[in-house]
């Protein structure tokens, strides 16, 4: 079935700019490019000139900051969601609104076809095409690096040379790293770290310093919440976005948040990667602390229960699923009472909770939990009973083996 047109996820590097021009070339279609800032911390914008350069003549560059925390990030972290006991999802959570703006687009402009520039070997192509099928069953993806024999750099930089694509040559040495970022992380794969016991080189983490060479000093930092969100930073209030990036400022500068982690990806691999995650890393701990406060215990635990599964659908691309909605609802739900601040300090690389508090919806009750006089509020007594019903079942079975 002939394809017309295909809206690109572009990035203007080599990988993506000769994807743009394989595409003309290989399905003979107009080309439409989707470029999203996501908080790379990498201009965007010119990868408008280079797609002019290739003839494209529809270009989308969207500033997606505030929405990528507002409706993904934040969500989320109301489930405390780590996958693997260790992975913050960065890059897992930004795919699921890129692929929604791929759908959208090539509703918006008539296109057949989305395309990515994500390997046959990753987690990147499960998430970009689940998310794509359940927003348009019938969209069709093409991912080149399924169907091309471009399979090295050397190849790919030849490809463009022979087709006259334009590639920046950084003064330098580059980067051995296969690096992803936004708001909230820096993701590092490939290279030197393809082994496990290879500790990664100082010089590669970019957001965040050596704890051995962080202030010598504690900052302290108190952290708002509303409704299972943060909301504001030492008392000012901030956008989600601009929240998070404050957080990434605060927590780099401590040398908090990397992690160094095999996974196991969905396709069946174990990879090794490295990750910095300095704001999701305060965020994590302050909420915890904001639910331990507020949050009935048995819910809490049951939110725990859950959350590997919600972690394991975000990582494996199922962010539209009704499964993952379906939890979603039910943490959300949790959600109404978590509101008050939190207290951390950050020193050397850890990050401590040292006062939490919620005037309005504690379930803390000091008259109850005091180890000093109660005056009755709390009768020892019933512990008794309380005791001996719980034990019984174990009694029981004690006889039993006598």
């Amino acid at each position: 079935m002939p394809v017309n047109k295909v809206v690109l996820a572009y990035s203007g590097g080599l990988d993506t700019s000769v994807i743009l021009k394989w595409l003309q070339e290989a399905y003979g279609c107009e080309v439409v490019t989707f470029t999203a800032d996501l908080g790379q911390g990498e201009e965007v914008e010119p990868a408008r000139a280079k797609a002019e350069a290739l003839g494209v003549r529809e270009i989308y560059i969207e500033d997606l900051r505030e929405t990528f925390v507002r409706d993904y990030v934040f969500p989320m972290f109301r489930a405390n969601a780590v996958y693997e006991g260790e992975y913050l999802l960065g890059t897992s959570i930004a795919r699921p609104l890129i692929a929604k703006r791929l759908v959208e687009i090539a509703h918006e402009t008539g296109a057949d076809a989305i395309a990515h520039g994500a390997t046959g070997k990753g987690n990147d192509q499960v998430r970009f095409e689940l998310g794509a099928y359940a927003l348009d069953p019938d969209i069709r993806v093409i991912a080149p690096w399924r169907e091309w024999d471009l399979g090295s750099r050397e190849t790919l930089l030849a490809y463009a040379q022979a087709h006259g694509i334009p590639v920046e040559q950084k003064r330098g040495k580059k980067s051995p790293y296969s690096m992803d970022a936004n708001l909230l992380h820096i993701s590092y794969e490939g290279g030197p770290l393809e082994d496990p016991w290879t500790e990664p080189e100082e010089a590669m983490w970019r957001w965040t310093v050596a704890p051995e060479r962080a202030p010598d000093t504690a900052q302290y930092v108190e952290i708002d919440f509303e409704g299972g969100d943060p909301v504001a930073v030492d008392g000012e209030r901030l956008t989600p976005a601009a929240l998070l990036a404050r957080l990434n400022a605060l927590g780099g500068r401590h040398g908090i948040g990397r992690a160094d982690i095999v996974e196991n990806r969905y396709v069946g691999m174990k990879s090794r990667g490295c990750y910095e995650t300095p704001g999701g890393t305060l965020l994590l701990k302050a909420r915890r602390a904001m639910e331990s406060l507020t949050l009935d215990r048995e819910a809490a635990h049951l939110k725990d229960e859950l959350m590997p599964r919600y972690a394991t659908l975000v990582y494996n691309g199922y962010w539209f699923s009704p499964e993952r909605e379906m939890l979603q609802r039910a943490i959300d739900a949790t959600q109404r009472h978590v509101s008050g601040t939190v207290r951390l300090k950050l020193y050397k690389g850890a990050v401590q909770v040292v006062g939490r508090r919620s005037p309005a919806d504690s379930l803390f009750d000091a008259s109850i939990a005091t180890f000093e006089d109660d005056r009755g509020a709390y009768d020892q007594k019933d512990a008794e009973g309380f005791i001996r019903l719980n034990a019984l079942r174990l009694r029981l079975g004690a006889r039993r083996g006598k």
